[in-house]
């Protein structure tokens, strides 16, 4: 078969792709709506577990083989499984909010300009359920050769600890990772992201009375500040590093010299060695102020998202399958983390930001852009068959 016969086959997929989705629009809609009604924070675990039965309900009706893996402190983790063969490609996100229970009340779900607004359509039932459109477009049109499945998860918004091993053992198995997450404003995917790092600063001093015995304290909270005006330093060991100090506290009382006070550090890097040359540079902290000593714990939760051949390749694939469908996707980086992240350390090639266009995640003005959906599955439905295809 030529080049031209091929491209002219691929083209007819992918509006065979578009016209599935396209059909389905306001099913798309209606399944965002129905996870988004069922507010799911990350520390209830009930009100997770809700959303979750709902979603697992809904998985099964379009022919997933659902397993529900179970979990004591957080909501329970889905597995989905479509079709067969020898190998897979995965589909990851998560279906726990940053949002509280009664959110929805402040943020009623609404449609207004083409947009559907509140609390967790963006990130990221709005990509679940896009997700859900891949896979029945891929049915219909195209039965895929191989797997697909899909590890929906809970606890992604307070760092992933107890999903991380469940999303790296399935992401071994797979060609491919796609990341749910929502994409940069504009539509683009995501083909790096920071690596993420939280320590704690401990520093121990001597207390005395502020008056009386001055010169017999050594302040805690002197030694705080000094350390986190020489941290600053750590911002200018690399053009993508950044740190915040977001949390501080220590001392008693204003007239006893602090004996204790603490930091919490937020650090972002862009490549592993960044990481490892931050992380060191962290630690190693020495005191100014004789009597006090310090305690740094800590590190890297999420390594960074690079930009590696393997993440370039799948990028080219995804471009060329949304030219077919009438766009022109970009691509950039951003200095947030997701479950991308380890899959991309591990080596496995991953392509973040496939989800929902929109704006807002974290915000009162959180919302979707609703005729947007239908391509982004037909590309996402694409990506998959492409990549089940490809070597």
């Amino acid at each position: 078969m030529n080049t031209v016969t091929l491209d002219s086959a691929a083209s007819a997929t992918a509006r065979n792709l578009l016209r599935y989705c396209e059909a389905e629009r306001e099913w798309v809609l209606e399944t965002t709506m129905a996870l988004a009604r069922l507010e799911s924070p990350t520390s209830d675990k009930t009100a997770v577990d809700r959303c979750g039965e709902e979603l697992a309900r809904r998985l099964r009706a379009i022919g997933g083989a659902v397993t529900r893996l179970r979990q004591s402190d957080v909501g329970d983790q889905l597995r989905a499984e479509f079709g067969s063969g020898t190998s897979q490609v995965l589909l990851i996100g998560h279906f726990d909010t940053v949002w509280p229970m009664g959110q929805i009340d402040r943020m009623p779900l609404e449609i207004r300009d083409g947009c559907l607004f509140g609390p967790g359509v963006l990130d990221m039932k709005g990509g679940i359920a896009l997700g859900m459109l891949a896979a029945c477009a891929l049915t219909e049109v195209v039965q895929p050769a191989d797997r697909l499945v899909m590890l929906w998860t809970t606890d992604e918004e307070r760092g992933s600890g107890t999903s991380r091993a469940l999303i790296e053992e399935e992401a071994r198995r797979s060609r491919a990772v796609f990341v749910l997450e929502p994409a940069l404003v504009g539509g683009g995917v995501k083909t790096r992201r920071k690596g993420c790092g939280e320590f704690h600063l401990r520093v121990r001093g001597v207390a005395a009375h502020a008056g009386v015995d001055p010169d017999k304290g050594a302040s805690a909270v002197h030694e705080l500040a000094a350390q986190i005006v020489d941290l600053q330093r750590v911002r200018d060991m690399a053009p993508g590093v950044s740190l915040n100090i977001g949390l501080i506290s220590g001392g008693t009382r204003p007239n006893v010299v602090a004996e204790e006070a603490h930091a919490t550090i937020d650090v972002r890097v862009t490549t592993s060695e960044e990481a490892t040359r931050v992380a060191a540079a962290v630690r190693e902290r020495a005191p100014t102020i004789p009597g006090t000593r310090i305690e740094v714990t800590g590190g890297f939760e999420r390594p960074p998202l690079e930009r590696t051949d393997a993440v370039a390749r799948l990028y080219g694939r995804a471009r060329a399958i949304a030219a077919r469908l009438g766009h022109d996707l970009q691509e950039g980086g951003t200095g947030g983390g997701s479950d991308g992240n380890f899959t991309a350390a591990l080596g496995i090639p991953t392509l973040d930001g496939l989800g929902a266009e929109g704006a807002g995640p974290h915000a009162l003005h959180e919302h979707i852009e609703v005729d947007r959906l239908p391509w982004r599955a037909a590309l996402l439905a694409g990506l998959i068959a492409e990549t089940m295809a490809g070597d």
